[in-house]
């Protein structure tokens, strides 16, 4: 019998995938606890344009994430911070990912979640730092960061 994987089954198949079962083990243990249905024509029907769909929202997840990524590494775009530095050279504070996503959209109105800054450590330091970003799965930007101090 061919059936549609509703879920991963170890060992059978992967979610959406169309695959020969034995019967017994489809109707008794697939169809009855919902890791797959029968695979008419409705329902490949069904599943070829979910598919699609889903393609089509990853390649406009994928262009925007490029989009953003010019918007970031455009040479005007750079991120001012002030802050307060001791005489050591180190800032009092230290600027986040939090900071920085909340930097980008209040001067630039680029809204960026904060877990995709990639900051090993916050930045304590002054000067002109670029700080990786990871947009999407395939497309990774730079931020730069302009750090003053307060006193000048």
């Amino acid at each position: 019998m061919k059936v549609i994987f509703l879920q991963d089954v170890k060992g059978k198949g992967k979610k959406g995938e169309i695959k020969e079962v034995p019967l017994g083990y489809a109707q008794n243990f697939l169809i009855k606890k919902n890791l797959a249905k029968e695979a008419t024509k409705q329902a490949i029907g069904e599943l070829k344009g979910k598919q699609k769909s889903e393609e089509k929202h990853a390649a406009e997840l994928l262009a925007e994430a490029k989009r953003v990524k010019e918007q970031l590494e455009k040479e005007e775009n750079r991120l001012q911070f002030t802050e307060k530095v001791g005489p050591d050279g180190r800032t009092f504070g230290s600027i986040t990912a939090k900071k920085i996503a909340e930097g980008l959209q209040k001067q630039f109105g680029i809204k960026i979640d904060k877990r995709h800054i990639e900051l090993e450590h916050p930045i304590r330091a002054i000067g002109l730092i670029e700080v990786p970003v990871k947009l999407h799965k395939e497309v990774n930007a730079q931020i730069k960061l302009n750090i003053k101090n307060s006193a000048e």
